[in-house]
C-alpha cells in the first residue's frame, strides 16, 4: 500500500466562518492555524497548502487572560537607527483589532512562501458582517 500525497489537483478547499466573541486569543489562533494549514484533514501533506479558507468575525470582542492587555507589547522597526516602535495590546485592540488575530495566527504558521500563502486565506473582520456570502461559508465550532 502506498502513502497518499496530496497534489494541487486533488485538494478541495472549503470556507469556514468563526465568531471570535468570548474566545481567548491564543487558543482561537492555534485552532485557526490548524485549519489554515490543513491539519484537520486526513489528506494533510506538510509541503502542500491543503488548508481551507477561514473568515473571523467580531475580532474586537476577543479576550485575553491575565494582565496581557497592559503588558503585552508588539514591536516593529522602521529600519533606521533608533526606529523601534512599541504598541501595547490595549492600543492595538482599540485601533486595529483585526491585526491582533492576524499576527497571532501568522506566528503559528510555517515561515516562508508556504506560510505566506496560507495566511492569505485568513480574512478577519471586526464587525459581524463579511463580504464572503457568495462562497457559502460553513460555521466552524472551535472546541478547546
Amino acid at each position: 500500500m502506498k502513502s497518499f500525497m496530496a497534489s494541487p489537483a486533488t485538494i478541495e478547499k472549503k470556507w469556514y466562518v468563526v465568531d471570535a466573541t468570548g474566545h481567548t486569543l491564543g487558543r482561537l489562533s492555534s485552532e485557526i492555524a490548524k485549519v489554515l494549514r490543513g491539519k484537520n484533514k486526513p489528506t494533510y501533506t506538510p509541503f502542500i497548502d491543503t488548508g481551507d479558507y477561514v473568515i473571523i468575525v467580531n475580532a474586537d470582542k476577543i479576550k485575553v487572560s491575565g494582565n496581557k492587555l497592559e503588558q503585552k507589547t508588539y514591536f516593529n522597526h522602521s529600519g533606521h537607527v533608533g526606529g523601534v516602535r512599541e504598541t501595547k495590546l490595549s492600543d492595538m485592540m482599540a485601533k486595529k483589532p483585526t491585526d491582533v488575530i492576524t499576527l497571532a495566527v501568522k506566528g503559528m504558521l510555517p515561515k516562508g512562501p508556504l506560510g505566506r500563502s496560507m495566511l492569505k486565506k485568513l480574512h478577519v473582520y471586526a464587525s459581524p458582517e463579511h463580504p464572503h456570502a457568495a462562497q457559502k461559508p460553513e460555521a466552524l465550532e472551535i472546541k478547546y
